[in-house]
């Protein structure tokens, strides 16, 4: 039951963050300088951050088992519910959010060349379990979209109907493709080049930063 509460604590706060970034995008407001100013306060908060999804083989499955326990015996965990709906909606969130950055330069997500950096759940690991990344590139391809991508850890993709290989020239395929989408921040990135080589970037992470600040070719989740 700890590891429970831990695990459920975590994932209900992805949660409330994933949707405050998506509050923020219809307000106007930069989420990353919401969080960054809330955690200067010295007590009272603790910063997560919003993504593209949760992934990993423990806070995307332990709350839902308890959830699916306490149904069993009647009761409704309402928090882990929505927290749930909120964090599994969120590839569909980036997936609108590619689109409207395409959209943006007269282009459409049907037939668009979109490349996909980061595979795994979390930086700079090789563990695909519950990866966002997966769900992304699934939702892409059912619109039409020709999607890359590029992981410096995992080689290979193969999920239900389709497979990839990450791509041999990040450079070149960087400056090939209409929109770069980054999902796992891999600290082995180089996100200077990445700005500079990328016609159009959808930060999920801002992996980015500062660095594209002001950048009209950079759109935050």
């Amino acid at each position: 039951m700890v590891k429970l509460l831990e695990n459920t604590f975590r994932m209900i706060n992805i949660g409330l963050v994933n949707e405050m970034a998506m509050m923020c995008d219809r307000l106007g407001v930069d989420v990353w300088e919401v969080i960054d100013a809330a955690a200067t306060k010295p007590f009272g908060f603790m910063k997560f951050t919003p993504g593209p999804g949760l992934g990993g083989h423990c806070i995307p499955i332990d709350p839902l088992y308890l959830s699916w326990k306490l149904r069993t015996l009647n009761y409704t965990a309402r928090f882990i519910e929505l927290a749930s709906e909120i964090n599994t909606s969120m590839p569909i969130y980036v997936v609108a959010k590619i689109q409207d950055a395409l959209n943006e330069q007269r282009k459409p997500l049907k037939g668009s060349h979109v490349l996909v950096l980061g595979a795994a759940y979390k930086p700079d690991i090789a563990d695909l379990r519950e990866s966002p990344a997966l769900d992304v590139i699934g939702l892409l391809e059912h619109k039409g979209t020709q999607v890359s991508y590029h992981d410096p850890y995992i080689a290979r993709l193969l999920h239900d109907d389709w497979e990839k290989t990450s791509v041999a020239d990040l450079t070149e395929t960087l400056r090939d493709v209409d929109c770069v989408v980054i999902i796992t921040n891999h600290s082995d990135y180089d996100y200077a080049a990445i700005l500079r080589e990328a016609k159009l970037i959808v930060d999920t992470r801002n992996a980015i930063g500062d660095i594209g600040k002001g950048s009209p070719k950079v759109h935050k989740l």
